[in-house]
């Protein structure tokens, strides 16, 4: 008995061990097709149920719309029962064969990094979107091999190659890494340097001359350097810069590799050039943050059910706060880019209603219902964890390092929460506000609750002095009216497509959706609304002739007073030298 059971026991784990085999056809790349060629291991069961992912972070994608044509057969051609159970999963009646053969199609031609793209040129693959695998056996390897298009040379992924596999030919040890690596296939322009001992690569897709790759290089080399220093090492052997010079936008973390849009031109102006670092920084440093150190929520492998956590300020928002930290510490942004964009996230949050209303926590709970499916009133009654996490972040770090008297920064919150939840454990907020309490004590940690738990305004206060900013002077606004609508052109006619709360808009009645028509007696053109409301004043009541749902409405309006707080920050020139020091420690150029 004993040995017959340690028997039937290797067997079972060498079934589990046995990979699904995927063969990629990317035979006519300019019909926006591939065909996927799946042997599968049953162990022998009658029955096995197929799964693809219905998300990643953080909406649902429905990625099963675009596969067509699901079959099943034996290796030796006989045709198998397959019938779909789920919107996303297919059950197979195996008539005990082992292993199974499934064949499908899967259309690719959505241009985004969450997404697969096929043309003519080049093929962007993302595991979630393209491979079907055993439902609840997420640890199994899964091993894909890739058919290419005569002229094309490369494919690139974060996974490792199959030894004596052949050329485009990779094993994932489980499905959360075959998810977790993006394929990129075509003629990229590759580009190879090493920091710490590492081997990075920088792989552009559509560069066609516009784009500088030695010196994008040379600062990536500068950002990963800074990134080792503030982690205390790098945890690869290997990473990867995904990047597609599609004219698109958005960026994607993965555990060895990031993938992010920009233009070609970017590199030829400043700014744009300086929003794609920032980007790059983002990505990147979720190699740590959320790849590493991550949600206790977030189950590897798991992508069938929302995971609902309220740590995405954490993840997002610090992630946000540190990408220009990192730039600046870097030498790559100077400190009045480092201080416009940290503006930038505290105008967006205090210029948004909802930051009243939903608490920062909460806005990561309702993530998959609310932020990526806004509508007209969703800046009344929700903010952005990226913004208002990044604008924490800000504060906290400044909280930080006034409570332990310079002595610590949530630079240190971050290593120890690494060290102490690193990857397969995850934090929780309340594990990740323990941490807070250790390193700057329970002052800090208070404040960590009302800035995560609560709709309070945020103070700025000390930070500043901290810091020795100031927010710049408002901006003389003349005499102007103030409605506080927010108005777009559609076509010839102008549109409400916003109605903030306690604005003279509200008060008056207007609705998003209605047609201004005219201010008291005079019809007003759509592109003359801001010159227009210039000829009136605050205080003054007046009417407007709206077009609801056509027909023509008037409402009684009493124009306010134009808002005159700024959000710029600036260096303070009356602060204290101990403050010009604790910038200069917060933000000082250290690689070089």
């Amino acid at each position: 008995m004993r040995v017959s059971a340690l028997l039937l026991f290797l067997a079972a784990l060498l079934v589990a061990q046995e990979p699904i085999r995927f063969t990629v056809r990317i035979s006519a790349p300019q019909t926006n097709y591939i065909d996927v060629e799946a042997i599968v291991p049953t162990g022998g069961r009658a029955q096995v149920e197929l799964s693809m992912a219905v998300w990643t972070p953080y909406v649902i994608r429905e990625y099963a719309k675009n596969v067509e044509g699901v079959t099943a057969r034996t290796t030796h051609g006989a045709w198998l029962s397959i019938e779909k159970s789920r919107k996303n999963r297919w059950r197979i009646e195996t008539n005990g064969s082992n292993p199974v053969v499934v064949s499908y199609r899967v259309y690719c031609h959505v241009m985004n990094v969450q997404d697969n793209w096929v043309d003519s040129e080049f093929a962007l693959l993302n595991g979630q979107a393209t491979f079907l695998t055993l439902a609840g056996d997420t640890r199994r390897p899964h091993e894909v091999k890739l058919i290419l298009p005569g002229g094309w040379k490369r494919s690139i992924t974060a996974m490792p190659s199959v030894a004596h596999g052949g050329s485009h030919h990779y094993r994932a040890p489980d499905y959360e890494t075959l998810v977790d690596s993006p394929i990129i296939a075509g003629n990229p322009a590759v580009y190879e340097f090493a920091v710490d001992g590492k081997r990075h690569l920088l792989v552009n897709v559509g560069e066609d001359g516009f784009w500088d790759g030695p010196r994008s290089v040379h600062d990536l080399t500068r950002m990963v350097r800074e990134e080792s220093r503030l982690w205390g090492g790098l945890p690869y052997e290997q990473y990867i810069f995904f990047n597609l010079l599609t004219e698109g936008g958005g960026g994607m973390e993965h555990a060895n590799c990031s993938i992010f849009m920009a233009s070609r031109w970017a590199m030829q102006n400043q700014e744009r050039y300086r929003r794609w670092l920032d980007i790059a920084s983002h990505e990147y440093f979720h190699a740590w943050n959320v790849k590493r150190l991550r949600p206790a929520e977030f189950v590897p492998g798991e992508y069938e059910t929302e995971e609902y956590t309220r740590d995405l300020g954490i993840a997002e928002g610090f992630t946000n706060y540190y990408a220009a930290l990192e730039l600046t510490r870097a030498g790559l942004f100077d400190e009045d880019e480092l201080l416009s964009t940290v503006s930038h996230y505290i105008g967006q949050l205090q210029t948004t209603p909802g930051r009243l209303v939903q608490s920062l926590a909460m806005s990561s709970f309702d993530t998959w219902i609310k932020f990526y499916r806004p509508d007209e009133n969703t800046a009344n009654t929700a903010i952005s964890y990226y913004e208002k996490g990044a604008v924490v972040g800000f504060l906290l770090d400044a909280e930080i390092r006034r409570a332990t008297e310079n002595r610590k920064s949530l630079d240190d919150v971050m290593r120890l929460a690494l060290e102490r939840y690193r990857t397969e454990r995850g934090y929780t907020l309340r594990d990740f506000r323990g941490i807070v309490l250790e390193v700057a004590g329970a002052d800090a940690a208070s404040w960590f609750d009302a800035a995560f738990e609560g709709t309070a305004e945020l103070k700025y206060d000390n930070a500043l002095r901290w810091f020795g900013l100031q927010f710049a002077d408002a901006p003389h606004r003349g005499r102007g009216a103030w409605l506080g609508a927010v108005t777009k052109v559609d076509g010839q006619r102008l549109m409400v497509s916003q109605i903030p709360p306690k604005t003279p808009a509200a008060e008056a009645g207007l609705n998003a959706g209605d047609e201004v028509v005219a201010i008291g007696e005079h019809k007003i053109r759509a592109d003359q609304w801001e010159g227009e409301l210039a000829n009136h004043h605050s205080g003054e009541k007046t009417s407007l002739l709206i077009a609801r749902r056509g027909r023509l409405m008037k409402l009684e309006v009493t124009f306010g007073k134009i808002p005159a707080e700024s959000w710029e920050l600036l260096a303070n020139p009356d602060a204290a030298r101990e403050a010009l020091a604790h910038r200069a420690e917060w933000d000082r150029a250290r690689s070089q």
